[in-house]
């Protein structure tokens, strides 16, 4: 499908307009261009980001906390930044926040002060060593969901 485009033209048009093209009484060129979509604005497809979700949703539902991932770049402090995002959150106490920001290749795994009681920080080693693995390889989707899925299992369910 294509726009059309109207292009101003101050003198006048001597020559054969291009394909597309067509000169209008007033002088003026209009042109016709194909349409291009924006560049992405994830670097997820939309099955990748249904895998995201899916994982996220199971990890929340199943141990009761707050699970969120964070895209991006972290800042000089990527801690400090991570620990932003927890806090952030609807419910920082309950949260866990995985934070990546490719392009410094840096990770920040952040649980709240009750998440931090079910999620070792041995545990958040370990999702985070899996991560790096799949990412050398070009799997972000897959670190991702596989850190998640490890989280989760090492949290357990909810304690009532």
């Amino acid at each position: 499908m294509a726009t059309g485009e109207l292009t101003h033209s101050s003198t006048a048009v001597d020559e054969e307009p291009g394909y597309g093209a067509a000169v209008t009484s007033s002088g003026r060129v209009s042109a016709a261009k194909m349409y291009e979509p924006a560049g992405p604005i994830s670097p997820f497809t939309t099955q990748q980001l249904a895998r995201l979700d899916e994982a996220l949703t199971l990890a929340s539902r199943e141990t009761g906390l707050d699970f969120s991932v964070y895209l991006g770049d972290l800042g000089e402090d990527t801690r400090a930044t991570a620990e932003g995002l927890l806090a952030s959150t609807d419910n920082p106490a309950d949260a866990v926040v995985v934070a990546v920001s490719p392009g410094q290749r840096a990770i920040e795994v952040v649980t709240g002060s009750q998440a931090r009681h079910r999620l070792p920080d041995r545990g958040a080693k370990l999702a985070v060593a899996s991560m790096v693995a799949s990412f050398k390889e070009g799997d972000l989707t897959g670190g991702l969901v596989n850190a998640l899925r490890m989280l989760s299992d090492q949290a357990g369910a909810p304690q009532h």
